[in-house]
């Protein structure tokens, strides 16, 4: 008989002896707090200043992490269903040359569009939206109907939508952007969309057959199948909104920056995944919280930010954070061991 699938269990909520667990958002919770408490020991020892009472580092590194959070966003919904989004940073840089391409000053002599220069916002934001979807949709049916690996699919997207950024305007940067544009990104916009993103989503997946469909598919995906989905269709879809949330952080950085960078969003798609995973989302699939994912982007602030407060150089940096993304990895093989066992 097929599986109920809108009759289980609210995703992530897991029963012992008729008793509910505590939340696992808790202990990584925990962990962002220690960490914040050990900046600010080192801090004095080193440095001689607060890490934590100091509003404007806070600042720049909350604005830092909420385009990486968006992205985030639909990264841990593919890792949820059993995929996984290497192309996101280069669909960043890709977005960003399109809507900027859209959104010069008006009359300025040398913009990429002489005839479209003083537009609404709103064509900008659309073009640089449709750009991000149209990278999910391929990646999405590639994985879904073609049957090659996430992780090959994703790659060639990243290959080529990094191609299409430097192509666009040979490497060169578009700047002078309207003012309209630019207030996409200014004050604290970027945390407003971020938390606003990471909301509707952690509702749509909590409570609605999209959610309920995502981890079904990462889960089992047989099952799935056996159940009534349409596998292909939600893979399309979920990539899309991935590429979709993509072209959103591109967008939200490029008017942040008031410029357009076709090296925009390198690395991006790793921090990301590595946000997801941190946040407690499993590589194996069917296991992540939205919730999580938000405090895994700002413990990967924090790690950024402290280094750099200790003056740690960059190279370190790169090679402690790698560290810390294969340490997540590995709790998260530990706790599916432990739930196989159970």
């Amino acid at each position: 008989m097929a599986t109920d699938i809108s009759t289980a269990a609210a995703p992530g909520e897991t029963h012992s002896a008729g008793r509910r667990r505590l939340p696992p958002e808790l202990s990584i919770l925990g962990v962002m707090i220690g960490m914040m408490l050990l900046f600010e020991a080192l801090g004095w020892i080193f440095v001689g200043q607060s890490f934590i009472a100091n509003p404007l580092r806070l600042k720049i590194m909350i604005l830092q992490e909420a385009e990486i959070g968006i992205i985030a966003v639909g990264v841990t919904q593919v890792i949820i269903m059993g995929g996984i989004d290497l192309s996101s940073g280069s669909v960043v840089g890709m977005t960003a040359m399109a809507a900027a391409s859209l959104a010069q000053t008006e009359g300025f002599s040398h913009a990429v569009y002489p005839n479209l220069t003083g537009l609404n916002p709103i064509f900008p934001v659309a073009a640089g939206l449709l750009c991000g979807l149209i990278a999910g949709l391929v990646n999405g049916w590639l994985i879904a109907y073609t049957k090659i690996p996430a992780f090959i699919a994703t790659l060639g997207m990243m290959v080529s939508a990094r191609g299409v950024a430097d192509w666009y305007t040979n490497g060169q940067p578009i700047g002078n952007l309207e003012d309209s544009f630019a207030a996409i990104g200014a004050g604290w916009w970027p945390v407003i969309i971020f938390l606003g993103v990471a909301f509707i989503f952690h509702i749509a997946l909590r409570y609605t057959r999209y959610g309920k469909f995502t981890y079904a598919i990462g889960a089992n995906q047989l099952a799935a199948r056996v159940s009534g989905i349409n596998v292909e269709r939600h893979i399309v879809l979920v990539y899309m909104v991935a590429g979709l949330l993509s072209g959103l952080s591109g967008i939200v950085h490029t008017a942040r920056a008031i410029s357009g960078q076709a090296g925009v969003g390198v690395g991006f798609e790793l921090d990301a995944i590595a946000a997801a995973v941190i946040g407690g989302a499993s590589l194996s699939g069917g296991v992540g919280r939205m919730t999580g994912t938000v405090i895994g982007a700002v413990i990967l602030g924090i790690l950024t930010s402290g280094f750099t407060f200790l003056n740690v150089d960059a190279h370190y940096q790169e090679i402690i954070k790698g560290g810390v993304i294969v340490a997540a990895v590995v709790a998260d093989q530990y706790r599916q061991r432990r739930r196989r066992t159970a």
